[in-house]
């Protein structure tokens, strides 16, 4: 095949508009660039909309799992703990350091889903509330975190 068989088209080189840029692009065809714009927009807040809900939800169900699962451990801590004073065997000592860690990673992962979930908040409540520029973006927004694990 070299190219001759093939059916000649009347299409222009341009790409192909779609979705949201559609809309805009018939919008202006018709002289109503602004009605285009927010049609555009309109599109973008209905999908990312979506996303940010089911993003929230399953934010919140991380939240409440990594709550359950500190107070979990938190009270096997307690209950090693008190296994130690009883019988302070080397096998249930290491075991007793391990938990331990786990606890200690385990905190600092929920703190750090807290602070994203809490940045993420804040920047939901910025695009509601229609912060023209960046400006006036809070420094914890944008600041990274510190924490590693």
């Amino acid at each position: 095949m070299d190219g001759g068989d093939l059916p000649s088209t009347d299409c222009s080189s341009e790409p192909l508009a779609t979705g949201g840029e559609a809309a805009v692009a018939r919008a202006e065809e018709f002289g109503h660039p602004q009605e285009g714009c927010e049609a555009l927009a309109r599109a973008i807040s209905s999908t990312l909309g979506d996303v940010m809900r089911e993003f929230d939800g399953r934010a919140e169900g991380a939240a409440r799992s990594q709550d359950e699962l500190i107070r979990s451990i938190d009270r096997l801590t307690g209950e090693l703990d008190k296994l130690l004073e009883d019988a302070p065997l080397p096998f249930i000592m290491q075991h007793a350091m391990k938990i331990s860690s786990i606890h200690k990673r385990v905190s600092a992962l929920n703190l750090l889903l807290k602070s994203i979930q809490r940045r993420i908040d804040n920047i939901d409540r910025m695009l509601s509330t229609g912060v023209p520029n960046g400006d006036n973006v809070p420094p914890d927004i944008v600041e990274t975190s510190s924490l590693t694990l």
